[in-house]
């Protein structure tokens, strides 16, 4: 099955993100993608609660998840949404961060909201409280699909590797990581974090990322890392999507997740133990 990673740079603008967007999609449909997945945030990357508030909707009346979704028809294709800000019903006003999985008749087969919230001090002036802006998760996803099953999460969730392991033993062939990894993190541990939930778990990882310096209304500009990649169950890099936005295509045989697990069938060794003395 060919694939394909969007990799974008996305703005504070919904409407100029979702003009971005469809042209890669279609983009990635004309090169022969069966399956097209776009980052992390693919909707809106702003510091900015009041500006979000302004231009973000709640899921039925979202404009992008819409397009996106007549748009997966039109192609025929299968579609994840990395995930959407979205508008929700929390008291307190903070919104959602929520992949979609779409199939080539439009219709959402899977929605997750990310659980990890990304609440972290990188040391050198980096500062970043997501849960104060979005509500975390509290479901892990499987979906089942007519060519394979797809465990879904969202950049920040790849640190907690119990996570991979319970979608694997549920019976997931392919691990969707959409993301918008900081430069100084994904310079450390982005194609370290993603072969080893690889390796550890005998599927294929896709990992579709925002890149480059956002325009999100202020200065510093954020930036991110890039480097959209596909891993096979053995762990191996398939394709990378470098710095810049674009389309990476590869080519998945998913043969290859019953071979790594029979090589390594470690997801069958589990073993009750008791925890360290505090």
């Amino acid at each position: 099955m060919k694939i394909a990673l969007v990799q974008l740079t996305s703005s504070n603008d919904p409407a100029a993100n979702m003009r971005l967007v469809e042209g890669y999609i279609r983009e990635a449909h004309a090169g022969g993608a069966q399956f097209i997945l776009t980052p992390e945030t693919t909707n809106i990357i702003s510091p900015s609660r009041k500006q979000q508030a302004e231009v973000l909707h709640t899921e039925a009346d979202d404009p992008t998840l819409a397009r996106m979704r007549v748009l997966a028809k039109e192609l025929e294709v299968w579609l994840l949404i990395g995930s959407l800000g979205l508008k929700t019903q929390d008291p307190d006003d903070r919104f959602a961060n929520r992949s979609f999985l779409i199939t080539p008749m439009g219709e959402i087969a899977a929605s997750y909201d990310k659980i990890h919230m990304f609440d972290v001090d990188l040391g050198n002036g980096e500062v970043y409280r997501e849960s104060s802006a979005y509500r975390a998760g509290t479901k892990a996803m499987l979906v089942k699909t007519d060519f394979a099953n797809i465990g879904m999460t969202i950049c920040y969730d790849i640190r907690f590797p119990d996570l991979y392991r319970q979608l694997a033993q549920s019976g997931a062939e392919i691990l969707t990581v959409p993301a918008a990894f900081t430069v100084p993190t994904g310079r450390a541990h982005w194609h370290t974090l993603l072969r080893a939930r690889a390796i550890e778990n005998g599927y294929f990882v896709l990992a579709p990322a925002q890149c480059g310096t956002h325009d999100w209304g202020r200065e510093p500009r954020r930036e991110t890392y890039g480097h959209s990649l596909a891993i096979s169950p053995w762990g191996d890099v398939l394709a990378d999507g470098g710095k810049t936005q674009g389309v990476t295509f590869v080519d998945l045989d998913f043969n290859d997740v019953a071979k790594a697990r029979a090589k390594i069938p470690s997801l069958l060794h589990d073993r009750e133990y008791e925890p360290p003395e505090a």
